[in-house]
């Protein structure tokens, strides 16, 4: 139900308490526990399983190492400490995509803890503390459908069972949907970074889960949370969590006491509503999995997984604005993808020395070079670092703009030409003759002709109407298709001009 003056109302009387769980699918060849390939969306159901993902009896689970590097990495990412021994649990519970009837997972004892992410607000900056990122097995998938004879069925699909899965859970430090909203795209760019998960919230790999509560301004107590998911985009979390906060806040007013549910968030109608009762972490009767022993890290392993460790967005965002000079704006930007700024950093190591400044290369990345990406989104040059032109290219190409040796224009129409053949953006300058025309011999013939072309505007000159000489550099410009430099143009005309009107009085 809407609050009586809408979230600000709301916001005035009640502050929200937010805790964020994450569940990221990693990016590994195989299954959490055995050799079955991760299945990709093109997969027929059913067709990637093997007797452990299945959870047949007698059938023993194996690490995937990998699965375990990249949970590794990722806590190292968010400062979060590492501990020499961690152990896997049994997380039991009885639901139809659950084969085994438990979940192999991490309670007490996570790969990570206690770490930290710093993201951008409307209102600043904030840090989240990070309690703890573990790893787990994924359930299978349900598909709700109808079938032939008209009825109403459920079917499973086990190529998901058995995938490895992160879990990401915060303290409850987010204080409004906005907060929740940013902290899932900072963190998502963190996963991508680290090539932990591609983290596509729409294909499933990365799920946010928010449990909301509500408290009275200026009290500590906290109130009943209750679990908000079936939230498929960025946009879907905050609204979903803004709604329950609205929600929450009209129940209170009313006298109603809040129940501890997990709610769905059904996006048509954008409202929340209620799935099932909240349970405990004690009704999942968590106990140690006596099929996996204790894992050890070794000092010289994790060593070695740290130092794969790029440079992550915030730290880069912070270099490209203090010692590039390039705005926040921009520097969100360029860092919102590994790729593109991957991309722009190679553009600007080979530009140095030349006129092509980060400011302009960054300006070019981030506008026609991404245009033409978008544009082929969904095929293999949909990407930045795809579209066939390199990073040198794009250096060479801002270069001449920065020169003066080519217009914006025509630069644009170069790098179109680019993307479409694979030709170096500045050889398809030349073969096109869309260099800047800056020869006052070449530009005095153009000019003659204008001249000659428009009698009335060289009167009106001639008059002491000195806005006319405007007109006729556009003729000019118009004339070359805006290869003409301008400033050259403007000199010779006004040379040709003053010329005549000098022969005239005398």
């Amino acid at each position: 139900m809407p609050y009586p003056g809408g979230l600000e109302a709301a916001l005035t009387r009640y502050e929200p308490v937010i805790g964020i769980e994450v569940h990221a699918q990693l990016r590994t060849a195989s299954k959490m526990f055995c050799g079955c390939a991760v299945a990709g969306d093109d997969a027929a159901p059913n067709t990637r399983t093997c007797p452990v993902c299945l959870g047949l009896p007698g059938a023993l689970p194996v690490i995937n190492r990998r699965a375990v590097e990249l949970v590794l990495a990722t806590g190292m990412a968010l400062g979060a400490t590492v501990p020499p021994a961690t152990r896997w649990d049994r997380k039991n519970y009885v639901y139809p995509d659950l084969p085994k009837g438990y979940q192999i997972s991490q309670y007490d004892l996570p790969l990570a803890s206690d770490g930290l992410l710093t993201f951008d607000t409307s209102a600043g900056e904030r840090t989240v503390r990070i309690r703890r990122a573990h790893l787990e097995e994924d359930t299978a998938r349900l598909v709700h459908a109808t079938l032939p004879d008209g009825r109403n069925a459920s079917l499973v699909d086990f190529d998901r069972s058995g995938m490895p899965l992160m879990e990401i859970v915060t303290e409850p430090d987010v204080r409004s949907a906005e907060e929740a909203r940013r902290y899932a795209e900072e963190l998502q760019r963190v996963l991508r970074y680290v090539g932990a998960s591609d983290a596509e919230m729409e294909r499933g790999q990365m799920r946010v889960e928010a449990n909301v509560s509500l408290r009275p301004r200026g009290s500590v107590a906290l109130g009943t949370r209750v679990e908000v998911k079936n939230m498929n985009s960025f946009r879907s979390v905050e609204r979903a969590i803004a709604f329950e906060i609205e929600r929450q806040a009209a129940a209170l007013d009313a006298g109603e006491a809040l129940r501890q549910q997990t709610r769905g968030w059904d996006e048509a109608r954008g409202v929340t509503y209620v799935m099932r009762d909240k349970e405990d972490s004690e009704d999942y009767r968590y106990f140690p999995e006596p099929d996996l022993p204790p894992l050890r890290t070794d000092p010289a392993w994790l060593a070695g997984i740290r130092a794969r460790i790029p440079e992550l967005p915030a730290s880069r965002r912070a270099r490209y604005v203090g010692t590039l000079g390039l705005s926040p704006h921009d520097a969100g930007i360029l860092t919102s993808t590994r790729e593109t700024s991957d991309f722009f950093e190679a553009a600007v190591a080979a530009a140095e020395g030349s006129a092509a400044t980060p400011k302009a290369i960054a300006n070019w990345v981030a506008g026609e070079l991404a245009r033409l990406a978008n544009a082929a989104a969904g095929t293999p040059r949909g990407r930045i670092d795809r579209t066939g032109i390199g990073p040198a290219e794009l250096a060479a190409l801002v270069a001449l703009v920065e020169d003066g040796r080519v217009s914006g224009t025509n630069a644009k129409e170069a790098l179109a030409v680019a993307f479409e053949t694979g030709e170096a953006p500045a050889a398809v300058v030349e073969a096109r003759g869309l260099g800047r025309i800056a020869d006052d011999d070449a530009l005095g013939v153009e000019v003659d002709a204008v001249l000659a072309a428009n009698p009335a505007a060289v009167a009106d000159y001639r008059a002491g109407r000195p806005q006319a000489a405007g007109f006729l550099v556009g003729q000019v410009m118009r004339r070359t298709q805006g290869r003409a430099d301008a400033v050259v143009v403007r000199e010779v005309l006004l040379a040709r001009l003053d010329a005549t009107v000098a022969e005239e009085d005398r």
